[in-house]
């Protein structure tokens, strides 16, 4: 069985729609998906990269493009429940912990889903504690056990190892997945990656 590693951060819409296309794949080709929750900002600043906004800004032409491929990809894949946060760029930091948090009590890919629909089906300031909180308690989870983890000291030193040790394997943006130990990096090279698993 093949395995594949997705590194992620809910302040990425591309996260969000590498997670939309990729939850399938484990049924779809018989594969194991490892979810890491990592800081974007870290990596950006462990890497000296900059997000897209800030790395193009006053080119001409290049973040319309971009809104094009996300509207071609939204469309190609189906996925009409997708709404730009306006809040957007969301500090994500509380949230990530909270991924940790829910990643060490066994229930990670339920916290992905459910968050991601704060963050970019019905998105929300969820950089906002109160706002943060009324969220997990609409989607179910235990709001008031995650808000403590993530205070919680060995809950914030593992997302920061899990930040550091993405950047040692070559990590410099979000999404990035490995298959196989081939790093692949955005929503744009998804295909690669559903080539090689319906192929194998």
């Amino acid at each position: 069985m093949k395995k594949l590693d997705f590194y992620f951060d809910f302040a990425s819409p591309n996260a969000y729609f590498g997670y939309q296309v990729l939850k399938d794949f484990p049924e779809k080709y018989n594969c194991e998906i490892k979810f890491t929750p990592v800081l974007l900002g870290g990596i950006f600043k462990s890497t000296n990269n900059k997000p897209p906004m800030e790395q193009f800004f006053g080119v001409l032409n290049k973040n319309e493009y971009q809104s094009l491929e996300i509207e071609r990809f939204v469309e190609r894949h189906k996925l009409t429940k997708f709404k730009m946060n306006p809040h957007f760029p969301v500090i994500t930091l509380q949230m990530m912990r909270g991924a940790v948090a829910a990643d060490m009590d066994g229930y990670l890919e339920d916290y992905i889903e459910k968050v991601l629909v704060h963050m970019w089906e019905e998105p929300k300031k969820m950089d906002d504690p109160e706002v943060i909180k009324v969220a997990f308690e609409e989607s179910g989870l235990n709001a008031d056990k995650l808000m403590n983890q993530m205070q919680d000291p060995d809950v914030k030193a593992k997302l920061i190892s899990n930040t550091e040790e993405a950047v040692k394997r070559g990590l410099f943006g979000i999404p990035t997945f490995f298959l196989d130990d081939e790093m692949y990096f955005g929503k744009d090279t998804i295909w690669m990656i559903e080539e090689i698993l319906s192929s194998s």
